[in-house]
């Protein structure tokens, strides 16, 4: 009966040595990916994804918003983008429809210096500007 139990405490002790030398292993890559310092270069990009995601998310979130509050109706998908990728996005939704949509064009303008919409213009009219 000894004989039988045998092969699966070497295998168990097996398994364990296993794991042990690749969670070493991992432990290793864990501790150089973390160690590597970032250069000026990398960081700086970083921050511009960073700061143009925070823009688009703003813009795509507040500009819709101001849309609906003026005019009562919900837009999707903006038609045209023009940013400078740092700052300031605009965000204009053309071609649309004013007996069926409630409005034919609209423009948002986004600046985060000024911490959210500068401009706002529906059909021509300026609804805000600051």
């Amino acid at each position: 009966m000894a004989d039988e139990n045998l092969p699966e405490e070497k295998m168990s002790e097996s398994a364990k040595a296993f794991a042990a030398v690749i969670g070493a292993i991992a432990i290793g890559f864990i501790l150089v990916g973390l160690s590597k310092e970032q250069t000026v270069e990398e960081k700086e990009n970083a921050a511009m994804v960073r700061s143009y995601f925070n823009l688009i998310t703003m813009a795509t979130d507040i500009c819709p918003k101001a849309i609906k509050k003026e005019t009562g109706v919900e837009v999707y998908n903006h038609t045209s983008l023009d940013t400078d990728k740092e700052t300031i996005m605009t965000l204009k939704w053309e071609g649309l429809d004013p007996k069926k949509d409630g409005f034919g064009s609209a423009s948002c303008k986004i600046e985060t210096v000024k911490g959210g919409i500068t401009e706002l213009i529906i059909d021509g009219k300026t609804i805000l500007k600051r």
